[in-house]
This record gives structure tokens, sequence and C-alpha cells, in this order.
């Protein structure tokens, strides 16, 4: 059997929890998930205020080589965010604004991808959103086999076949398909206290005492003087 597969069926979470995480937010998504899943910080949008979840389609290519690619939107469907990544360091252009625009003829809703884009200009027009490793126009190949819908490793995290994708302008997480739904709950706490919390602020009220922190400070052996004259 060929190790170099194209899995054309994948289970994928509830589209309600996909839209609820995506609301969410990455920063409270990474907390509620006990800060897991976050994709290091060389992975960045090329736009800004864009935020988008999906279910993952893995994609992993030789370096410089972007047949895989075009294999993968075959399978993608409505909602479906794209994750790629490269068999050995890559910032090569691999994807660009045709690409996008056969993903989003079949409802992807995004890419994340270990490696360069390039047509960016284009992608922001079209409102097409990418998180990217560079941006760079050097052009590919398609010479080589890979896989679609592997297990892979994108940015130092693992991502499986369906596993829920958020990303904005704090980067990208990912959550395991099983574990969406808690995950959920646990974001959804996360804001209802961060809105209390506001509203104290709002009003006036310290983040040092009602967190406790003041107190916290002072076993630290940190004193308040009113210059620094006092001892």
């Amino acid at each position: 059997m060929s190790t170099n597969r194209v899995i054309q069926s994948i289970d994928r979470a509830d589209p309600e929890v996909i839209t609820g995480l995506r609301n969410a937010g990455v920063a409270t998504v990474h907390e509620a998930y006990g800060r897991r899943g976050l994709m290091d910080p060389g992975i960045r949008p090329i736009q800004i205020d864009h935020a988008v979840a999906g279910s993952a389609v893995t994609v992993l290519c030789p370096p410089g080589d972007n047949m895989m690619i075009h294999a993968a939107v075959e399978v993608v469907q409505e909602g479906d965010l794209l994750i790629v990544t490269t068999t050995s360091p890559s910032t090569d252009g691999m994807f660009g604004d045709l690409l996008a625009t056969s993903l989003m003829a079949q409802g992807g809703v995004g890419l994340v991808i270990e490696a360069g884009v390039r047509d960016t200009s284009t992608l922001r027009s079209m409102g097409f959103p990418v998180w990217s490793r560079a941006i760079h126009a050097q052009g590919t190949v398609k010479a080589t086999a890979g896989s679609v819908n592997v297990p892979i490793v994108c940015a130092g995290v693992a991502v499986e076949p369906g596993d829920v994708v958020v990303a904005d302008d704090d980067g990208v997480v990912v959550v395991s398909r099983s574990d969406a739904s808690a995950t959920l709950e646990g974001s959804n706490s996360r804001l209802e206290k961060e809105t209390a919390t506001r509203e104290k602020l709002e009003s006036g009220e310290l983040s040092l005492d009602f967190y406790g922190f003041r107190g916290r400070l002072e076993d630290l052996g940190v004193s308040w003087v009113d210059n620094q004259e006092d001892p």
C-alpha cells in the first residue's frame, strides 16, 4: 500500500460548536483548552480583523511542491479550513489567489500554512483569510507525492483531520474534535467572567485588589512608599 494517500472522508465537529469557538476567539479558547493547541507565533495572519474556525483538512507536502494542495481541494467541504505543512522547512509561495478561488468555490473558509503564500494583496481583496509562516513570491513545482487528511504537525501542534481550528489576529489554536464541546463550555464560562471583570474595571476598581495581587506582592516583599527617599 502506498504511504501517500488522499483520505476523502473525515469526521467533523458540530457546526454550532465550531461557530461558538470562533466567536470566543483564539486567546479565550487557548485558555479554556488548558493552554494547549496554540501554534507558534511565526504563523501570522496576512490580514487583520478576520476570525475564522473550521474543520481541519490536513495536507502534507514536500517542500517547494504544492501539488497536494490541489489534490486537497477536491475533499474540502463547506466550513473546512486547510492546514498545510511540509516534510522539511519551506518558505516558498505554495498558495496564491487561484487556489484560494478554488477553495472558496468548494466552501473552504481559510488557510493555515507552515510555508509561504503569495498574491497577498489579491487574497485580502478576495476576503480569503490566510495565516502563514512567510510571504514569498518564490514559485513551486508539481512533481512529488504527499498526503491529504493524515495526522500532521503544523507549527509545533499535532493536528488530526477534523480537529477544530480557530484563527484570528492573535494566532491559531487547534482543538481536538473530541474536546470541542467541552472547550466551548469552558470558553463561554471564561467570557462570562470577563464580562463581570470588565464591569468592575469600568467602575474604577483595581485588579490589584479584586484579584488579591496586593497581598501576594506584600508576601513577596514589595512595599508601598510615598517617594524615592522613603526607606
